[in-house]
């Protein structure tokens, strides 16, 4: 009984015990007024005290609803980042596992073919498992784009590193990636959001841009985590809206950048290459937590 009364006096009180408070002092204030009013009383200074005190209690409630309505589209941009996410593990298992081991038998049943049919035969047999191993690779590498296992065990540094070592090995495409500083404890929504964009803008600049020199820059500032991609291509004209002007790939990276509240600029003209700067902040409500535990300790 006691502790249920400390933690009801407690402050700052919590949402519920604020709402019976703001209710209790309410009615006592109409309880009151209404009393006051039939007796043909002045208003005595407890009545106006009370109705201050619910007067209090209904701002500190509305500040209260501000915050968590603050909070609201955050967590919302978060979680449908989570089941798109979801969407994209679920067909990569789905391609791995059910087309890929189709893909494996067919070509396991090519081979047998192959020993058994005559000679005229073995020239179309084997241009037939040829495309066999070339589709098979490439359901492999989509199953490992739409879905980098590698984040969550090597963490977004490495796992753009071997993504840069994979995907520029055998072009002509020069690249580094710079990052001086521990990237620990990146919220998982924030690191895959910079490898997809990352990822995109390498894509870009294979099929369009036709650049020798690649940079990626990383940087852990106090706002968020900051991401740079430079490179020395063709250029192109970014579009105000490049969903509607057929720009799918930079609409999907403002699409991610947007639904984390960052911001994303993309600087090109033709002949001068392309940046793109991208600035993913740090979530609310871990900002609130560190700030917590800062005044605690």
């Amino acid at each position: 009984m006691y502790a249920s009364l400390k933690s009801f006096f407690s402050w700052p009180p919590s949402r519920d015990h604020l709402r019976w408070l703001s209710l209790l002092l309410c009615s006592c204030s109409t309880l009151a007024s209404v009393l006051v009013y039939w007796l043909g009383r002045p208003l005595p200074l407890g009545l106006l005290v009370i109705n201050v005190a619910a007067l209090a209690c209904i701002w500190m409630q509305y500040g209260y609803s501000r915050k968590s309505i603050r909070f609201q589209p955050q967590e919302l941009a978060e979680r449908l980042l989570e089941v798109k996410e979801n969407e994209r593990h679920r067909l990569s298992r789905e391609l791995h596992d059910d087309i890929g081991q189709l893909l494996t038998a067919a070509k396991l049943q090519t081979d047998w073919l192959k020993r058994r049919l005559p000679d005229e035969l073995q020239e179309h047999c084997a241009v037939l498992g040829t495309t066999l191993e070339e589709t098979l690779a490439k359901v492999r590498d989509v199953s490992a784009i739409l879905n980098p296992r590698q984040l969550a065990s090597l963490g977004l540094e490495a796992s753009l590193r071997a993504h840069l070592l994979k995907t520029l090995e055998n072009t002509s495409v020069h690249w580094s990636l710079e990052c001086h500083q521990r990237l620990a404890g990146i919220p998982e929504e924030m690191a895959v959001a910079a490898f997809r964009i990352t990822q995109e803008a390498v894509t870009n600049i294979l099929r369009h841009a036709q650049a020798k020199n690649l940079l990626v820059r990383l940087q852990r500032l106090p706002e968020g985590l900051s991401l740079f991609i430079s490179d020395d291509g063709q250029g192109f004209a970014p579009a105000s809206d490049p969903g509607a002007q057929g720009q799918r790939g930079m609409a999907g990276m403002q699409e991610r950048i947007s639904q984390l509240g960052g911001l994303l600029k993309v600087t090109s003209e033709a002949d001068q290459g392309t940046q793109i700067e991208a600035l993913f902040p740090w979530a609310p409500r871990t900002l609130e937590r560190a700030s917590t535990n800062k005044v605690l300790h």
